[in-house]
């Protein structure tokens, strides 16, 4: 995407786009590049306070599908309910039994973290397994990495910084802009237009469909602006 838009983009252009373009390698190659950009990543409304009350609105019904909630898988034993030892040579878990230190210090994403695994003599008799197991018919003991910090030495990752520039008060303003920009468009093609569904079958169809109506679209934005004058 962003060498299709190299006769576009100029020395002070600002990139933004949605969660799934979030990753480490694509945030790489934009600081590479000196591309100022702003990508969120999947859990960016969590930490926004503009989205606390989201879910009243995803409450109501809508005109198309549902967009409620659906019912949730229930919730696993996380980290946080396994109390590790002064020394960590083992933690307990919410069953109370041990799972032992499985060797030394990992490195997972460059943060330090210890990891503990369960004994088959606990885990498999144990009543708790379905919520402590993702597949209990298949998995036979439990493992957890509790972490410690950021591993020494490691340098920082572009996501971190992403995130770090996305909770920013300049990143709360790019993402207001990039919705402001981006979503008036299905709004209307949608809303005023009336294309809740497309017309036609297959992957070409629906691309001709689909950019023609987007076409209209530009068309009015030229015209509604001034620019047919």
């Amino acid at each position: 995407m962003v060498e299709a838009l190299a006769g576009q983009l100029k020395a002070h252009t600002l990139l933004s786009a949605e969660a799934g373009y979030h990753s480490e390698a694509n945030l790489q190659q934009l600081e590479q590049r000196a591309i100022d950009a702003y990508i969120p990543d999947g859990g960016w409304r969590k930490r926004d306070a503009r989205f606390a009350e989201q879910q009243r609105h995803r409450d109501k019904p809508d005109a198309l599908w549902d967009k409620r909630p659906k019912q949730d898988k229930p919730e696993r034993f996380g980290p946080q309910d396994f109390a590790p030892a002064a020394d960590f040579s083992h933690c307990i878990c919410p069953a109370g039994k041990r799972l032992y230190r499985n060797g030394r210090h990992h490195d997972l994403n460059g943060f330090e973290a210890i990891k503990f695994t369960g004994t088959k003599r606990d885990c498999s008799n144990c009543g708790l397994r379905a919520a402590c197991l993702r597949h209990p018919d298949k998995t036979t003991v439990r493992q957890v990495a509790i972490f410690l910090g950021r591993t020494p030495g490691k340098p920082e990752r572009a996501i971190e910084r992403m995130k770090r520039k996305i909770d920013s008060e300049q990143g709360r303003e790019m993402i207001g802009r990039r919705f402001a920009t981006v979503e008036p468009v299905f709004g209307n093609l949608r809303h005023n237009k009336g294309l809740d569904r497309f017309t036609l079958r297959g992957e070409v169809k629906v691309d001709g469909q689909w950019k023609l109506c987007c076409l209209v679209h530009n068309i009015e934005k030229l015209v509604n602006h001034g620019y047919a004058r």
